[in-house]
Protein backbone atom coordinates (compact mmCIF):
# COMPACT_ATOMS: atom_id res chain seq x y z
CA UNK A 1 0.00 0.00 0.00
CA UNK A 2 2.95 2.92 0.61
CA UNK A 3 4.65 1.36 -2.99
CA UNK A 4 1.08 2.34 -4.63
CA UNK A 5 1.06 5.84 -2.34
CA UNK A 6 4.43 6.94 -2.79
CA UNK A 7 4.10 5.52 -6.82
CA UNK A 8 1.02 7.79 -6.91
CA UNK A 9 2.97 11.12 -5.16
CA UNK A 10 5.40 10.54 -8.50
CA UNK A 11 3.13 10.92 -10.86
CA UNK A 12 1.74 13.93 -12.56
CA UNK A 13 -2.18 14.00 -11.79
CA UNK A 14 -3.84 14.87 -15.11
CA UNK A 15 -1.66 13.10 -17.74
CA UNK A 16 -1.15 9.81 -15.20
CA UNK A 17 2.55 9.72 -16.07
CA UNK A 18 5.45 10.26 -14.30
CA UNK A 19 6.82 13.41 -13.59
CA UNK A 20 10.14 14.49 -14.16
CA UNK A 21 12.46 12.90 -11.89
CA UNK A 22 10.44 9.44 -11.69
CA UNK A 23 11.05 9.93 -15.41
CA UNK A 24 14.48 10.48 -15.27
CA UNK A 25 15.23 7.59 -12.42
CA UNK A 26 13.13 5.60 -14.77
CA UNK A 27 14.76 6.46 -18.17
CA UNK A 28 18.42 6.56 -17.21
CA UNK A 29 17.78 2.77 -15.46
CA UNK A 30 16.21 1.73 -19.20
CA UNK A 31 19.66 3.42 -20.79
CA UNK A 32 22.04 1.63 -18.83
CA UNK A 33 20.57 -1.66 -20.42
CA UNK A 34 20.45 -0.80 -23.93
CA UNK A 35 19.41 1.47 -26.45
CA UNK A 36 16.79 3.74 -26.79
CA UNK A 37 14.67 6.65 -28.58
CA UNK A 38 14.66 9.38 -26.53
CA UNK A 39 11.59 12.08 -27.29
CA UNK A 40 10.85 15.43 -26.50
CA UNK A 41 7.22 16.18 -26.84
CA UNK A 42 5.82 19.97 -27.16
CA UNK A 43 1.81 20.40 -27.73
CA UNK A 44 1.38 22.93 -30.39
CA UNK A 45 -1.91 24.84 -30.12
CA UNK A 46 -2.40 23.80 -26.62
CA UNK A 47 -2.42 27.89 -25.40
CA UNK A 48 -5.58 28.04 -27.70
CA UNK A 49 -7.27 24.96 -26.44
CA UNK A 50 -6.83 26.92 -22.87
CA UNK A 51 -8.11 30.18 -23.38
CA UNK A 52 -10.66 29.35 -26.17
CA UNK A 53 -12.39 26.63 -24.20
CA UNK A 54 -11.09 26.68 -20.57
CA UNK A 55 -8.67 24.80 -18.75
CA UNK A 56 -11.27 21.62 -18.25
CA UNK A 57 -10.56 21.38 -22.03
CA UNK A 58 -7.20 21.81 -21.64
CA UNK A 59 -6.93 19.13 -18.63
CA UNK A 60 -8.55 16.97 -21.23
CA UNK A 61 -5.93 17.81 -24.29
CA UNK A 62 -3.06 16.25 -20.86
CA UNK A 63 -4.97 13.18 -19.83
CA UNK A 64 -5.60 12.07 -23.46
CA UNK A 65 -1.65 12.63 -24.31
CA UNK A 66 -0.76 11.11 -21.35
CA UNK A 67 -2.56 7.61 -22.34
CA UNK A 68 -1.27 8.07 -25.63
CA UNK A 69 1.99 8.23 -24.46
CA UNK A 70 2.07 6.02 -22.07
CA UNK A 71 0.01 3.39 -24.70
CA UNK A 72 3.46 4.20 -27.66
CA UNK A 73 6.11 3.31 -25.07
CA UNK A 74 4.04 0.44 -23.76
CA UNK A 75 5.59 -2.19 -21.13
CA UNK A 76 9.13 -1.42 -21.81
CA UNK A 77 9.52 1.98 -21.97
CA UNK A 78 8.78 5.23 -19.79
CA UNK A 79 6.69 8.81 -20.37
CA UNK A 80 6.70 11.81 -18.14
CA UNK A 81 5.30 15.20 -17.99
CA UNK A 82 8.14 17.46 -17.74
CA UNK A 83 5.60 20.16 -16.78
CA UNK A 84 2.97 21.98 -18.86
CA UNK A 85 2.32 21.28 -22.53
CA UNK A 86 5.69 19.31 -22.33
CA UNK A 87 6.43 15.49 -22.18
CA UNK A 88 9.35 13.43 -22.15
CA UNK A 89 9.43 9.72 -23.57
CA UNK A 90 11.82 6.89 -23.96
CA UNK A 91 11.39 3.82 -25.08
CA UNK A 92 12.86 1.07 -27.28
CA UNK A 93 13.47 1.55 -31.57
CA UNK A 94 10.39 -0.45 -33.26
CA UNK A 95 11.29 -1.79 -37.04
CA UNK A 96 9.72 1.10 -38.28
CA UNK A 97 12.75 2.80 -37.52
CA UNK A 98 13.62 6.16 -36.27
CA UNK A 99 11.77 8.64 -38.51
CA UNK A 100 8.88 6.12 -38.84
CA UNK A 101 8.71 5.94 -35.12
CA UNK A 102 8.42 9.32 -34.32
CA UNK A 103 6.04 9.85 -37.03
CA UNK A 104 3.78 7.36 -35.80
CA UNK A 105 4.08 9.14 -32.24
CA UNK A 106 3.42 12.70 -33.79
CA UNK A 107 -0.31 10.79 -35.35
CA UNK A 108 -0.73 9.30 -31.88
CA UNK A 109 -0.58 12.71 -30.45
CA UNK A 110 -2.20 14.75 -32.72
CA UNK A 111 -5.70 13.26 -32.87
CA UNK A 112 -8.72 15.03 -32.01
CA UNK A 113 -9.54 14.72 -28.42
CA UNK A 114 -13.24 15.00 -27.59
CA UNK A 115 -14.64 17.02 -24.61
CA UNK A 116 -18.18 17.84 -23.09
CA UNK A 117 -19.59 20.14 -25.20
CA UNK A 118 -16.79 20.74 -27.43
CA UNK A 119 -16.92 18.48 -30.14
CA UNK A 120 -13.31 17.67 -30.69
CA UNK A 121 -10.20 19.41 -29.61
CA UNK A 122 -7.37 20.06 -31.79
CA UNK A 123 -3.39 19.85 -30.82
CA UNK A 124 -0.76 18.93 -32.76
CA UNK A 125 2.35 18.50 -31.49
CA UNK A 126 6.27 18.65 -31.90
CA UNK A 127 8.26 16.02 -31.40
CA UNK A 128 12.11 15.66 -31.51
CA UNK A 129 14.13 12.24 -30.84
CA UNK A 130 17.23 10.87 -30.94
CA UNK A 131 18.27 6.84 -30.93
CA UNK A 132 20.21 6.59 -27.70
CA UNK A 133 23.29 3.80 -27.55
CA UNK A 134 23.44 1.98 -24.25
CA UNK A 135 25.16 3.71 -21.65
CA UNK A 136 24.38 7.33 -23.31
CA UNK A 137 23.92 9.96 -20.18
CA UNK A 138 19.80 10.89 -20.43
CA UNK A 139 20.53 14.25 -19.80
CA UNK A 140 22.67 14.30 -23.17
CA UNK A 141 19.61 12.65 -25.18
CA UNK A 142 17.32 14.73 -23.61
CA UNK A 143 19.20 17.52 -24.66
CA UNK A 144 19.81 16.66 -28.18
CA UNK A 145 16.01 15.77 -28.59
CA UNK A 146 14.67 18.86 -26.93
CA UNK A 147 16.90 20.99 -29.89
CA UNK A 148 14.90 18.81 -32.34
CA UNK A 149 11.61 19.14 -31.13
CA UNK A 150 12.45 23.19 -31.04
CA UNK A 151 13.53 23.21 -34.88
CA UNK A 152 10.06 21.29 -35.46
CA UNK A 153 8.22 23.62 -33.60
CA UNK A 154 10.41 26.59 -35.64
CA UNK A 155 8.89 25.14 -38.93
CA UNK A 156 5.69 24.17 -37.39
CA UNK A 157 5.70 21.10 -36.24
CA UNK A 158 5.77 17.73 -36.52
CA UNK A 159 8.38 14.95 -36.03
CA UNK A 160 12.02 15.36 -35.99
CA UNK A 161 15.11 13.58 -35.68
CA UNK A 162 18.52 14.77 -34.17
CA UNK A 163 21.18 14.41 -36.56
CA UNK A 164 23.31 12.86 -33.30
CA UNK A 165 24.02 12.79 -29.66
CA UNK A 166 25.98 16.04 -30.37
CA UNK A 167 23.85 19.39 -28.95
CA UNK A 168 24.24 21.93 -31.97
CA UNK A 169 23.16 25.07 -29.82
CA UNK A 170 25.05 26.62 -26.81
CA UNK A 171 23.07 26.89 -23.74
CA UNK A 172 22.69 29.65 -20.80
CA UNK A 173 21.62 28.47 -17.97
CA UNK A 174 20.66 25.18 -19.80
CA UNK A 175 17.85 27.05 -22.05
CA UNK A 176 18.78 27.00 -25.93
CA UNK A 177 19.87 30.47 -27.67
CA UNK A 178 16.84 31.69 -29.09
CA UNK A 179 14.87 31.04 -26.10
CA UNK A 180 13.37 33.92 -24.36
CA UNK A 181 15.25 34.17 -21.18
CA UNK A 182 18.92 33.50 -22.39
CA UNK A 183 19.91 37.16 -23.33
CA UNK A 184 20.49 35.45 -26.69
CA UNK A 185 17.64 35.78 -28.84
CA UNK A 186 17.66 35.32 -32.41
CA UNK A 187 20.80 33.69 -31.81
CA UNK A 188 22.99 37.16 -31.32
CA UNK A 189 25.73 37.29 -28.44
Amino acid sequence: MLRRRLDTARRDPLSGLHRREGFEQAASRLLARGPLVVAVIDLDGFKQVNDTFGHAAGDAVIAATGARLAEHVGAHGVAGRLGGDEFAAAFPLKPAGLPGELAALHTALCRPVPHEDVPLLFVGASVGGVLAPVGTALGVALRVADEAMFGAKQTGGGPSVAPGLTPVYRTVNGRRDGRRGTGLEGGAA
